[in-house]
């Protein structure tokens, strides 16, 4: 496989029922006017699912082609999909937690992919090589993970704008590189954790997660989880938590990150310094 770290260590069970939920149609007045738009023009597709919490939708854009791939797609430039499912056969059709799997697409530094459903099996997602925005693109069902930001710069940013993604048994994002990460306007459900700074990795970085206008629903894990030891931080705002009458779901979780071994598990609270959130910010409905 191509440029991976090693993931953190924390791994939820394997055992997880195929897809899905999401979101209730109300809560699509939360996603970018783009990707409403988008939905209404071509029409919505859904996958749906049963869950503890009950019965979740994630709604998608009505796919206007399917494809398979043997192989894992570069990307260097803007790399427009058109509402194409994208598959994994082959090599990569895997769609568990096995380590070391490849990706379906692969985004050189600066690369753009939008309008993308990776559908099942989606083997290890995307990774992103350097900065790179990922927009309007869907995982109907996460396999390793939904994608991985690799880049080794400071200055590095990467973008999730609209989208979403259902069925992460671990999780959504795992961030390896430096850098910031931007999730924005997304839906996620039943999933471990949103994004994750990797708590193991041989080499490590200060990363900086932004979560801006998030749909949660339950079951899940972690929306954010840092490496408070080397000065990750995580900002939210504009969180709605749905299906969570207990507030499971964790805004922002820290961690003790290393270069080997297993990573500790720190507090939760919004301190200002590494988890920066407001009560405001988190809504439960």
């Amino acid at each position: 496989m191509t440029a991976r770290s090693p993931h953190s260590g924390h791994r939820r069970s394997q055992n997880r029922t195929p897809l899905i939920a999401a979101v209730a149609a109300g809560v699509l007045s939360l996603a970018i006017a783009a990707q409403a738009a988008l939905a209404t023009e071509t029409g919505a597709g859904t996958r749906t699912g049963g869950t503890a919490a009950g019965v979740r939708m994630l709604t998608v854009p009505q796919v206007a082609g399917e494809e398979r791939l043997t192989a894992t797609r570069r990307v260097t430039g803007v790399f427009d999909g058109a509402r194409t499912r994208f598959t994994g056969a082959g090599a990569l059709a895997g769609d568990g937690q096995k380590e070391g799997q490849d990706p379906l697409f692969e985004l050189a530094d600066g690369a753009v992919l939008k309008n993308v459903v990776l559908g099942s099996p989606a083997a290890d997602g995307v990774h992103c090589l350097g900065s790179c925005t990922l927009e309007n693109v869907f995982w109907e069902d996460v396999g390793e993970d939904a994608a991985t930001f690799l880049g080794k710069s400071a200055d590095a940013r990467y973008v999730v704008t609209g989208g979403g993604a259902a069925g992460a048994a671990d999780k959504v994002f795992q961030f390896n590189g430096a850098g910031t990460l931007t999730v924005r306007n997304f839906q996620v459900a039943d999933f471990g954790k949103l994004v994750r700074s990797c708590g193991d990795c041989a080499q490590q970085f200060r990363r900086d997660v932004v979560l801006e206008n998030v749909t949660a629903t339950a079951p899940g894990g972690e929306l954010a989880g840092i490496n408070a030891d080397f000065g990750d931080t995580a900002r939210l705002s504009g969180i709605t938590v749905l299906g969570d009458p207990d507030r499971k779901i964790v805004p922002c979780q820290k961690f003790r990150g290393v270069t080997g071994g297993e990573p500790a598990k720190l507090d939760a609270t919004a301190d200002g310094v590494n988890c920066v959130f407001e009560p405001a910010d988190i809504t439960f409905r």
